[in-house]
């Protein structure tokens, strides 16, 4: 056992004596007889014996609330802890466009979105140490959540992400934009930010090299991901009866201009035209930014000054008891 406060242990003596001697100085005879002869031969009780038990008692209570304040405690092992590393911030694209289901997820049809999602969950799952941001746009850039090391409530906020979060259209610029904007003053080894579209930047007040420029000029390097089958792909409709239906629709992405911004930035173009291409491409860039991350060590303890504050209370529940009862001195 260790104590967190080892000079609190060296008062211990100095205070018991200090009450010995104040309680010594002032305590008197309890009766004056005017000769000693008067109780000679009188038999002294257990009481009498034992009468100072309760002052005994009050120094015991003394020493264990003094070792309680000092600390004790026994190591249970050494931890790590991670300092943060990375600051990513993932764009993804919410145009209607995204809602074509020409991939998979689970052994089933699914939208481009949902896939996204799920990938991004998975991503997020593999980073605990870096703070992450999410930043979701359509004809212009909607922020789902600040850079955060809180991936519970970011990934909760990533399930709320659907579409009609903002009007219709592709604003790849200004979602670059926004995203070097959160990135650009803050503390870490590296900045990055991964943008994934299935389109052509048609809205938004920002070119989309002009961000990327801005971005390499702030340091924060840019990842782009184009996603989509080749040519047709099934998007859903409601027929006039109600019922969802499929329609064949070209969907095309401008890979030129995600390949000049990767370029421009310092990243790099990836396309995915199926899930595990999709998967494939985030677990890349997972390893392509991963850095050496200082760990502190540091030791756990199980903590015991409780047992010593208990014990203390106890000791002193007996002392009063006795002294109020068995060992009353009247005066």
């Amino acid at each position: 056992m260790i104590f967190k406060s080892p000079w609190v242990l060296i008062l211990i003596p100095f205070v018991l004596a200090g009450v010995i001697v104040f309680c010594w100085r002032r305590k008197g005879p309890s009766f004056l007889f005017s000769s000693g002869s008067l109780v000679e031969g009188l038999k002294v009780s257990w009481r009498v014996r034992f009468s100072r038990m309760p002052f005994f008692l009050r120094l015991i209570t003394i020493a264990l609330f003094m070792l309680a304040l000092a600390g004790p405690r026994s190591p249970l092992g050494e931890a790590q802890h991670q300092a943060m590393g990375i600051n990513i911030v993932l764009v993804m694209d919410v145009s209607t466009s995204m809602a074509a289901e020409d991939f998979t997820l689970n052994g089933k049809r699914a939208s481009r979105l949902d896939v996204v999602k799920s990938v991004m969950h998975d991503f997020i799952r593999k980073r605990p140490a870096d703070r992450i941001g999410l930043i979701a746009f359509g004809s212009k850039p909607y922020t789902v959540s600040p850079l955060t090391t809180d991936h519970a409530w970011l990934e909760s906020n990533l399930d709320r992400v659907k579409f009609g979060l903002m009007e219709d259209g592709t604003a790849i610029g200004s979602a670059i934009a926004s995203a070097v904007n959160r990135l650009k003053d803050v503390e870490g080894k590296s900045k990055v930010v991964v943008l994934m579209t299935d389109g052509i930047n048609n809205a938004g007040k920002i070119d989309p090299l002009t961000a990327a420029k801005a971005a390499q000029a702030k340091g924060v390097r840019v990842y782009t991901i184009g996603t989509g089958s080749r040519g047709l792909v099934p998007y859903p409709a409601v027929d006039m009866f109600g019922r969802t239906v499929y329609q064949n629709v070209q969907i095309d992405i401008d890979e030129d201009i995600l390949k000049k911004i990767s370029s421009t930035a310092n990243g790099a173009y990836f396309r995915a035209t199926d899930t595990t291409e999709l998967k494939g491409i985030y677990d890349q860039i997972d390893t392509m930014e991963k850095v050496k991350i200082d760990e502190t060590g540091f030791r756990l303890y199980d903590e015991h000054f409780d047992r010593f504050l208990l014990a203390g209370l106890l000791v002193l529940l007996i002392e009063v008891l006795l002294s109020r009862t068995v060992f009353l001195r009247i005066p």
